[in-house]
C-alpha cells in the first residue's frame, strides 16, 4: 500500500502522468515505480478474492473485476458491507494514478461502509481509450460504472485532483444519484487559464516549463487522452453535501518566480468548487501536499465519513 508517496510543485499541475517526460519533477520516476508495484500487489490480491471478470449489474463482490464498456474493459475494485440504506463510497483518483493509489482509503473506508474505485480509460488495468477524450466521455465512463457497482443506489463521490474535477462537473447532470461530494485539492474549473494567468508566453527557465508542459497535458498528450478546458461556470448539484479539502503545505511556491501565484491560483480554484452546493464547506488538510489522502488519510477518511453520514441522513 502507498504510503509514502509525496507530490512535488509540478505533480499537482499534472507532473506526474507517465509518458510525458516531465524533466522537471524530481520524483516522477520514483513515484511511477511506486504505483507500479503497488498496482501489481493490489491486482495479485484481487485475483485471489474473486475471479476476474464481468459482474452482473448490482452484484456485490469483493476484489476486482472487468467491466465491458462500450467494449472497453474497465478495471473496478469493491470492498466493504451491504449498503443497505447508506451510499456507496466511489473513489476517484487523479491524472496519472489508478485505483492502487486509493487502496488504503478504500481498506479504511470500507470498515463501516461499501466502498468502490475504478481505473478511467488509459490508467491502471482498464483499456486504454480508441481516441480523443473529454469531460463528457469520461463522466459517460462514470455512469457506466454506477450502473454496474450500485445499480439505483445513491453515491458519494471523492475525487482527488482530476478525479475530482471529473466528479464535480458529474454531479449537476445526476442530482438523482449523486448524495454526496468530497473533493480532494480537485484540480480548478479554470486550471488551463489559471496557469497561462499566472505563467506568462514570454516565461522563462522552471516557469516556461511548467506552462508548456502542463497545456501539452490539457490538450490530451496524457495517458486519458483527456482534453481539459477552462470552465468558470460551476453549476449547483443542489443541496447534497460537499467538503472541498485543500493541501496546507504551499509547495507550488517552489516554482522560481510565479510559486506565489500559483498557489493563490489553486486556493482560489477550491473556492469556486464551493458554488456546487448551499452546503459546501471548505477545508485545509495541514501538513499535507496534494496527495491529501496519502499524506493525511485521517483527514481524507473523516470527510469522506462526514458527508457519507450527511447523505445517508437526508
Amino acid at each position: 500500500m502507498i504510503r509514502t508517496v509525496r507530490a512535488t510543485a509540478l505533480t499537482a499541475l499534472s507532473c506526474a502522468v507517465a509518458g510525458t517526460g516531465l524533466t522537471g519533477c524530481s520524483v516522477a520516476s520514483d513515484v511511477g515505480s511506486a504505483l507500479q508495484e503497488v498496482r501489481t500487489d493490489v491486482e495479485s490480491a484481487a485475483e485471489e478474492v474473486v475471479a476476474d471478470g464481468e459482474p452482473t449489474e448490482g452484484e456485490t463482490f469483493t476484489g476486482a473485476a472487468t467491466l465491458d464498456v462500450d467494449g472497453a474493459a474497465v478495471r473496478v475494485s469493491c470492498s466493504g458491507i451491504p449498503p443497505h440504506d447508506r451510499p456507496i463510497v466511489v473513489l476517484m483518483a487523479g491524472l496519472g494514478d489508478g485505483l492502487d493509489t486509493m487502496a488504503d482509503l478504500q481498506e479504511t473506508l470500507s470498515e463501516t461502509d461499501r466502498v468502490c474505485s475504478y481505473d478511467r480509460l488509459g490508467e491502471g488495468g482498464s483499456d486504454r481509450p480508441d481516441g480523443p477524450q473529454t469531460l463528457a466521455d469520461a463522466g459517460d465512463v462514470l455512469t457506466a460504472v454506477l450502473d454496474h457497482i450500485a445499480v439505483d443506489h445513491p453515491v458519494v463521490l471523492a475525487g482527488h485532483s482530476l478525479g475530482g474535477l471529473i466528479a464535480a462537473r458529474y454531479a449537476p447532470d445526476h442530482q438523482d444519484r449523486v448524495a454526496g461530494l468530497v473533493l480532494m485539492d480537485a484540480t480548478s474549473p479554470t486550471m488551463r487559464d489559471d496557469i497561462t494567468g499566472a505563467i506568462p508566453e514570454s516565461a522563462t527557465g522552471p516557469g516556461a516549463q511548467v506552462r508548456a508542459e502542463n497545456l501539452a497535458v490539457f490538450e490530451g498528450e496524457n495517458p486519458e487522452n483527456l482534453t481539459i478546458v477552462s470552465d468558470p461556470d460551476v453549476r449547483s448539484a443542489g443541496d447534497i453535501p460537499v467538503e472541498v479539502v485543500q493541501h496546507g503545505v504551499p509547495y507550488l511556491e517552489e516554482i522560481p518566480e510565479y510559486g506565489g501565484d500559483l498557489e493563490r491560483a489553486w486556493a482560489d480554484g477550491q473556492e469556486k468548487w464551493l458554488d456546487l452546493s448551499s452546503r459546501s464547506v471548505l477545508g485545509t488538510a495541514e501538513e499535507s501536499g496534494h496527495y491529501i489522502h496519502v499524506d493525511r488519510p485521517d483527514v481524507a477518511a473523516e470527510a469522506i465519513r462526514r458527508v457519507t453520514e450527511q447523505a445517508a441522513t437526508t
